[in-house]
């Protein structure tokens, strides 16, 4: 899922994706692990919130420059989506 974000609010995602019953898998305060995913997440021994920001970008507040940065999958999280396909 894809998601871009207004604003930098705190928990922004997790509570909206938490409010229409997609909660992200791993994330201990706004929805539970399904049983299901349990024991895929021991056996992997992903231990966090399955959330990722590819794409960050922002204007710099002094310089005014468009700064962004992008980032790829972890290895962690490319494992559990590859295991959450089959």
């Amino acid at each position: 899922m894809e998601c871009r974000l207004e604003t930098g609010r705190t928990h922004q995602v997790r509570v909206h994706m938490a409010s229409i019953g997609h909660a992200l898998i791993g994330d201990p305060v706004y929805g539970r692990t399904r049983p299901e995913h349990r024991s895929l997440l021991n056996r992997l021994n992903f231990a966090r919130q399955a959330l990722h920001a590819a794409h960050l970008g922002f204007i710099h507040p002094y310089s005014g420059a468009h700064l962004a940065f992008d980032s790829m999958i972890p290895a962690d999280m490319q494992a559990l989506l590859i295991e959450l396909a089959l």
